[in-house]
């Protein structure tokens, strides 16, 4: 059985860093892609980020492009979410989903299998 847990969340300024981790369990986590979602109150649940099982393809939502970074280490069965430069309108539920392989609607919320619980993050102006 999978499971996956959010930690890194908390509350910072506006342009502040924050870098999230998603820990795995369960087997063969080198199997699965991993993305990050987000959901401010009151907003749909939207794609962030996602890295392939191996690491080599990682694609992000336009508006995280220059200032996000998603990485892995198979070794630590984790993945994490570097963020940095951080607006208010950012703040909501993170998330960490993940898949076996990967899927070409990588952005839609219904291919993933598992969830986190998510991690509040709340940005100040």
């Amino acid at each position: 059985q999978v499971q996956l847990v959010e930690s890194g969340g908390g509350t910072v300024q506006a342009r502040d860093d924050l870098r999230l981790s998603c820990a795995f369990s369960g087997p063969t986590f080198s199997l699965h892609s991993v993305a990050w979602f987000r959901q401010a109150p009151g907003k749909e649940r939207e794609f962030v980020a996602v890295i392939s099982a191996s690491g080599d393809r990682k694609l992000y939502a336009d508006s995280v492009k220059d200032r996000f970074t998603i990485s892995r280490d198979n070794s630590k069965n984790t993945v994490w979410l570097q963020m940095n430069v951080l607006k208010p309108e950012e703040t909501g539920v993170y998330r960490c989903a993940a898949r076996k392989w990967w899927s070409t609607r990588y952005y839609a919320v219904d291919e993933y299998d598992y969830w986190g619980q998510g991690t509040q993050v709340t940005i100040s102006s």
